[in-house]
């Protein structure tokens, strides 16, 4: 997100998502535990929505769309590039509320699927800002833009699905 001020993250183990946020200047930022709680969050309030539910309920992901600004992003952990039904559903769903969606590395051999109302994850990203972030000890800009290569297997199966 260009300039995120606002997150919710959807977690029951949220001590490392908290940890990496703090590092940002002014990011306030809501916890819930589950879904279900998020239908008592305010419309239009977040800028990124982090969820480690997945996506692939089609209610809570129309809850995180209604809480989501109109520039918002959701970052969801899933299964596997390899579960590929699953994954399309989501991504279809996904289609219904914002236009870009792409999956991600996380590093640790888990992936997650980014999906935007706005903002191009590797586009729309400020290079200065994103190297000049304090006490990080893994992350820069290259990692960043790496996380979003796919091999040609995976752009082939979810081609006209993934919104890039």
């Amino acid at each position: 997100h260009k300039d995120p001020k606002n997150v919710l993250i959807i977690s029951t183990d949220a001590g490392g998502l908290i940890k990496e946020i703090q590092k940002h200047d002014d990011v306030s930022c809501d916890i819930i535990s589950s879904g279900d709680a998020i239908k008592e969050c305010e419309d239009n309030n977040y800028d990124v929505v982090i969820s480690e539910e997945g996506v692939e309920d089609a209610a809570l992901l129309a809850h995180i769309n209604r809480v989501l600004k109109d520039d918002g992003l959701l970052v969801s952990t899933h299964p596997s590039l390899d579960n590929k039904d699953q994954n399309k559903i989501a991504m279809q769903i996904l289609s219904n509320y914002t236009k870009i969606i792409m999956p991600c590395n996380l590093g640790n051999g888990s992936t997650a699927i980014l999906a935007s109302k706005s903002y191009h994850p590797t586009a729309d990203i400020i290079l200065h800002r994103a190297d000049m972030l304090d006490n990080l000890d893994f992350y820069n800009c290259d990692i960043h833009i790496a996380s979003f290569a796919m091999g040609n297997y995976i752009r082939k199966e979810y081609l006209g699905i993934i919104k890039n």
